[in-house]
This record gives C-alpha cells, structure tokens and sequence, in this order.
C-alpha cells in the first residue's frame, strides 16, 4: 500500500510566507527559510513552494528565496509560479526543485505540460489547478485565482493529463482557508475521470479531515497551510493518527 503524503505548502510574497481565506486577506506568517527548516525537521514527506505573485506580476519566480529553501530541506520539493517556458523548468530545478509545478502557464500554453514531459519525465510535471465552482460547474482560475478562464476544471484536467502531467495539485479555492475540510465532491469527481495521483489542497482544519480525504481513490497526499503555520495540527500528531486509522504513513 502507497503512505499517504502529508505536504505543507508555503505560499512566498515579496519573500514572506502569507496566508488568506478563499485566495483573498493574505495575512504575514514567518520567514520561509524558517518554515522550510521546521517542517524537514517535523516529517513532512514533501514541500510545496508557490510564489504566489509571480504569473500575476509577469516575472520569473524568486531564485534566491528558492534556493534559501532548498538549502534546508531533504525532502522533495515542488515548486511553482510563473513557469512559463521549459527554461523556467531548468532554472527552478537548477535551484533545487525535484518537482515543477504548472499552473497560469499551461493555461496559456498547454504545451508548455508536454514539453515538460518529454524532457524532464511526467513525474516532474504537476498540474496544479486553481478551481471555484460558478455556477452550475466548477472553473480554472489563472494568475493566483484572480481571473476566471471560463474553462471548465474536469475538461481541462483530462487534457493535463493526455499531454503527460505526472500529479496534480487540486486548489479548491471555495475551501480555502476556511478549515471546514476538503471538498470532498470535487475531489471525487477529478477521481472519476483522471487515474494521476491526486494532492488535495484547501480546507483542512483538523485530523479528521485528512482521515476523511483519505477515503476517496487516487488521493495520495493532503497538502495544507494554516493549520501546519500556526501550530493547530502538529505533523507528527496528525500522522499518528492517520496510523491508528489504518491509514499509511511514514511515522
């Protein structure tokens, strides 16, 4: 049986790791070479680091910051904002990223998804998908969910995955923040259509969610923010927990 990943994400403005509710009121927690540190130490099984601002602001993400990261991690690290071009690929992989996450990017350029592929491998390539029910279907949002695309979530999903994206990241931007547990409808309609390992993103708010999100097929990490920053659920708690539910992990 594949143990189930617990992945806390650091969301970088401005060289800061923020935090809002719903993608909105972002909020100053902690430096995230401090972060990075503490959650190697805690046993994280991977990290995620978004500079959050970097598609909207159309510029190249933050290496030096990156690089600080990487410094003080042993654990794979998934990087995204502003990979527009499989240069972007190199250079945050040159700064120590295992994984590239692709997001606004794709959206404008879905080849940028197979291009990635055939050059560095699936597994390196992860969807990351930004999504907000409207209406009566859910949406992809662009530029750090500030722009509704109008391109429907599970469409765009199945065509991630058919141009060789290896893992996507499911941004429920309704749950966000919100710390009322993952949202479970959508992350069971994406199980239906897509076989990629899933990490669900958005919502957590006790252990009890994560020993819930773990019921669905093809979820194999759940990645989380608030609660991991302010110390509300603690990594090595959280595991042992999921381990008395049966549930796979490395303690």
């Amino acid at each position: 049986m594949i143990s189930k990943r617990i992945i806390p994400c650091l969301d970088v403005r401005d060289g800061r790791v923020v935090k809002g509710v719903n993608f909105a009121g972002l909020r100053d927690v902690n430096d995230p070479v401090t972060l990075a540190k503490f959650y190697n130490e805690q046993g994280a099984d991977e990290l995620v680091f978004y500079d959050i601002t970097a598609s909207a602001e159309q510029r190249g993400l933050f290496t030096d910051i990156l690089k600080a990261v990487a410094s003080e991690v042993f654990i794979p690290l998934t990087v995204g904002g502003g990979i527009n071009e499989v240069q972007d690929f190199e250079r945050v992989l040159n700064c120590g990223a295992d994984k590239v996450s692709v997001n606004s990017g794709a959206i404008r350029n879905p080849r940028l998804i197979e291009e990635g592929a055939k050059r560095y491998g699936s597994q390196c390539v992860v969807l990351s998908v930004d999504i907000r029910r409207v209406g009566d279907q859910w949406n992809v949002f662009a530029k750090g969910g500030r722009e509704d695309t109008g391109i429907e979530a599970l469409e765009w999903i199945r065509q991630g995955e058919s141009l060789g994206a290896g893992e996507l990241v499911i941004n429920s931007m309704d749950t966000d923040g919100v710390k009322q547990g993952f949202d479970l409808p959508l992350l069971k309609a994406i199980t239906e259509i897509s076989s990629l390992p899933i990490v669900a993103s958005g919502g957590a708010g006790n252990v009890a969610d994560f020993v819930e999100l773990f019921q669905l097929p093809n979820i194999e990490a759940g990645l989380a923010a608030s609660i991991f920053h302010y110390g509300e659920v603690k990594i090595p708690d959280l595991k042992q927990e999921l381990a008395n539910e049966q549930i796979a992990v490395r303690v």
